[in-house]
């Protein structure tokens, strides 16, 4: 397949996922801005055609002002938030999108489907440039190292598997007993991979030879997501539960690999968190099948703020570039861009797409 994941020259030609325009000209400037500046800016709801004609499984970053979508109609979209286009549109799995990611070096998109493939797409390329099999079952977890050159999956096989990106072939595999995945995410400046499972279990697995070099203690529920802070420091995961029972987010501590806090007050299973990147803050974001989206400190363990979105159905994905917005994906209305003011401690329904 050639260079597939090479980094890209400074000179990069215009094909390439880095010359997506926004419209307010320089993204990078426009992003550092501080965002209570948008405190108090009054803003209108606005609705625009779905991007999807099914649900929307899973949402990845790109770039500022830029959604990466997966659905159950079988297909990724790109999608412009600020200018509301849509920019790109991938058509080529059998079953329904499961997880999605994007490598910043290589240029990629990466899907895994229910149809047991991982395919890797290029954009105003119509076609996958190179696929992954080797699951049994449904892929259910997906992401890639800081250099891009490996994927780590999981699936309901019981099987993480990690892949090399340039070739497509497994590198190495780890089969546990009753270990259905639910999530990976690499840690950074680390050699190791957190996985949740609906096994109750939270792992770490050595990315040089996969074994599990710790399990930590388990929980209640079935273990649905992961995030990992920038730093490496903390893990962040969510379980399963109805009517207030279970449904908490958990942080760990990666450095002494115990419990820090829980953070409860969804009524219905987290499917999606994030550490959000506002500089200066240590904040953390829940999406739940109890349609909200809430926003704790993550310190004092204290809800700032809430945003529920009636009729939304389940709530299945989050992501933040460190900008006002937050983007959520759902069951029943897409995906939904909501606006977030630290200094308002406010989470207001702005749009959806």
């Amino acid at each position: 397949m050639g260079n597939l994941c090479r980094k890209p020259k400074d000179n990069r030609q215009s094909i390439g996922f880095d010359n997506l325009e926004n419209h307010t000209g320089n993204a990078g400037d426009h992003w550092s801005s501080p965002m209570d500046k948008y405190a108090g800016r009054h803003t209108v709801e606005t609705s625009h055609p779905a991007i999807h004609s099914e649900a929307v499984n899973c949402l990845a970053r790109i770039q500022p002002g830029f959604c990466l979508s997966g659905s159950k109609d079988q297909t990724l979209c790109l999608y412009n938030y600020c200018t509301n286009k849509l920019e790109d549109k991938w058509t080529g799995h059998e079953k329904e999108v499961t997880k999605i990611c994007y490598g910043t070096f290589c240029q990629s998109i990466f899907s895994a489907s229910r149809d047991k493939s991982i395919n890797m797409w290029k954009r105003n390329t119509p076609n996958p440039v190179q696929q992954f099999k080797g699951h049994d079952l449904v892929v259910t977890a997906l992401d890639i190292n800081k250099d891009n050159t490996m994927l780590c999956s999981g699936s309901r096989d019981n099987t993480v598997k990690l892949w090399d990106v340039e070739s497509g072939t497994s590198l190495t595999e780890n089969n546990i007993h009753r270990n259905l995945v639910t999530d990976v995410k690499f840690i950074p400046e680390s050699n190791l991979i957190v996985q949740t499972g609906e096994d109750k279990e939270v792992r770490l697995f050595d990315t040089r030879s996969l074994n599990v070099v710790h399990s930590f203690q388990r929980k209640q529920y079935i273990q649905t997501c992961c995030d990992v802070s920038p730093d490496g420091v903390y893990c962040l995961t969510c379980s399963n539960g109805f009517g207030g029972n279970g449904c908490e987010a958990t942080l760990w501590d990666l450095r002494s690999r115990s419990i820090v806090h829980e953070y409860k007050g969804h009524t219905e299973a987290i499917d999606s968190c994030v550490f959000l990147p506002y500089h200066g803050t240590n904040l953390i974001a829940t999406a739940s099948r109890d349609f909200s989206v809430k926003i704790w400190d993550r310190d004092s363990k204290a809800c700032i703020c809430e945003c529920v979105i009636s009729g939304s159905g389940p709530l299945t994905s989050i992501l933040c570039y460190g900008e006002p917005c937050i983007i959520v994906s759902s069951f029943n209305l897409g995906i939904q861009h909501l606006r977030f003011s630290l200094q308002n401690q406010t989470l207001i329904k702005e749009g959806s797409f």
